[in-house]
């Protein structure tokens, strides 16, 4: 029995939501359409890169200049869809593992990569098939994932473990206020039609206070919070000091 086949014969556990799994396998032929279902997540690509890779940069102590600051270093992409963060992570030099319980996802990302000679790792699993494998990683990065599980402290554990001593951790989710609901989901998906409708629920979205908690659980310290607006105006998302909406998250696992 597959990975996929095994997630989705049950309706949920505590760390995946297979009815999520069978929304995003839905749409998966859309994953690298800039234009289609995921063109929010090709617009906050820019901004979400560009923090994963100065929070390596940072606790790395590698070449802010480097066009491979990443070199030599393992990096674990959890939910990896089509590959959005997967490639852009090779190509900064990491020796990159995708993984989504999604075959489908799976299939899309590889054949999206492997013409270019990008050498990703991608397998259709589960965090906790790498956690009962003993894999760990230099950076693992858990994009747009989090408000999608049922249970995100028992989920943010699971990705912890897959963290080697010394490595890093960052995390992107939604924020639970007032000001997400409207914008997040009325306006992004029900006013805008930027989303499916259905893809976010209020409930699951995780406040920074919340998943500070659940990553010092997890082992995880020294959070360092960056929120993500968007200017209509420009018609752009950036990097920001608000994180009542969107927001990333680097932690790091001590050594």
């Amino acid at each position: 029995m597959s990975a996929q086949t095994s997630a989705q014969s049950q309706p949920h556990d505590a760390t995946l939501d297979a009815e999520e799994v069978r929304r995003f396998s839905r749409i998966a032929a859309e994953w690298w359409d800039p234009l289609g279902k995921f063109r929010p997540l090709h617009q906050i690509g820019p901004p979400r890169l560009s923090f994963v890779r100065s929070a390596a940069v940072s606790h790395f102590g590698r070449d802010a200049n480097s066009l491979r600051p990443l070199a030599g270093l393992t990096a674990l992409d959890i939910g990896c869809g089509g590959g959005l963060v997967s490639e852009p992570l090779c190509r900064m030099g990491a020796r990159t593992t995708g993984i989504d319980p999604s075959e489908r996802n799976i299939a899309i990302a590889k054949g999206h990569a492997e013409p270019q000679g990008l050498a990703i790792d991608y397998r259709a699993v589960r965090v906790e098939d790498l956690a009962a494998a003993g894999e760990a990683f230099d950076i693992v990065a858990c994009l747009e994932v989090v408000e999608h599980v049922p249970d995100v402290g028992q989920f943010i554990a699971a990705c912890a473990s897959l963290v080697r001593p010394g490595g890093l951790a960052v995390f992107s989710t939604l924020n639970r206020t007032f000001k997400s609901w409207a914008l997040a989901i009325v306006g992004a998906e029900y006013v805008l039609g930027w989303l499916p409708r259905g893809t976010h629920q209020w409930d699951r979205f995780v406040t920074p206070e919340e998943m500070t908690t659940y990553a010092a659980a997890a082992g995880l310290t020294a959070p360092r919070f960056e929120g993500i607006v968007y200017s209509p105006f420009q018609d752009q998302w950036s990097l920001a000091p608000e994180t009542d909406v969107n927001y990333l998250v680097s932690m790091v696992k001590p050594a």
